[in-house]
């Protein structure tokens, strides 16, 4: 009678899990919808912006190959931006979800990870927009061949093109998170990324290469500076974290051996 008892408040608990998910999915929709009207509104405006780092490229033009080419274009724009209209809402609502059944020192690390994440990636998506795309682009096109020619783009060839490097970069930028997250959790210490600078330099090329959004050089050198500099940035943040712990180990003994004496 026991057993059963307590497998029904079991599946009691399930069932109310997945009713909040479900809630969480229903609101998140809902908002990415109500999100993509207004996308709708600034679809023109935003493609514009987004053609920014090619309008400066003498002699391309943007074409469209199909009739619903430019109506696909500008639904596939209206999701993205109604995606980032709705982002608070949605991480919002992912965190109400998961907050309850966190413990204290898991809230801490949410806490530790979950801001940075965001702006890192903003500053990695920025980065690429404004310094890494004109540049990438502009070689993409005119060095291509010695051959002269007047490159005709697709719109939404672009709009992937485009989406795919902001993505990646900013992806690329959370490397600092994942270092300082094991560097907290003891997984490495600041003293070990330091003695395997020259492993990590010769992996970051490696990586950058693979994940590089396109095969020129440029942007792949492009990519990997960044990636190194943050690596070293969280060398030194590292050490600043390890160094806390310390104190903090240290201020919680000497507490300890008062209690005792």
């Amino acid at each position: 009678m026991e057993r059963k008892k307590k497998q029904t408040i079991k599946n009691m608990a399930i069932t109310d899990h997945l009713k909040e998910l479900r809630k969480v999915i229903l609101i998140s929709a809902y908002a990415i919808a109500a999100g993509s009207i207004g996308g709708w509104l600034l679809s023109d405006y935003t493609y514009k912006i987004l053609a920014k780092p090619i309008e400066g490229i003498s002699q391309t033009h943007f074409i469209t190959t199909t009739p619903m080419e430019p109506i696909l274009v500008k639904l596939q724009v209206s999701l993205v931006v109604g995606v980032i209209i709705a982002l608070p809402i949605i991480l919002w609502q992912i965190w109400s979800f998961i907050l309850p059944a966190l413990k204290e020192n898991e809230k801490k690390y949410v806490y530790f990870i979950v801001p940075p994440s965001l702006i890192l990636f903003l500053t990695g998506a920025s980065f690429s927009f404004l310094v890494v795309l004109p540049m990438g682009l502009k070689f993409l096109l005119l060095a291509g061949s010695g051959v002269e020619s007047t490159p005709f783009v697709t719109m939404s060839s672009y709009l992937r093109f485009i989406i795919t490097f902001l993505l990646s970069f900013g992806l690329v930028f959370q490397l600092p998170i994942l270092l300082l997250l094991l560097i907290r959790i003891g997984v490495i210490s600041p003293d070990f990324l330091a003695r395997k600078r020259k492993w990590a330099f010769f992996i970051i090329i490696v990586l950058s290469a693979i994940i590089s959004p396109t095969p020129d050089l440029v942007t792949q050198l492009l990519m990997a500076g960044p990636m190194y500099m943050l690596y070293e940035v969280s060398i030194w943040l590292g050490y600043l974290i390890t160094r806390k712990k310390k104190r903090r180990q240290i201020r919680l003994n000497n507490q300890e051996r008062g209690i005792e004496s």
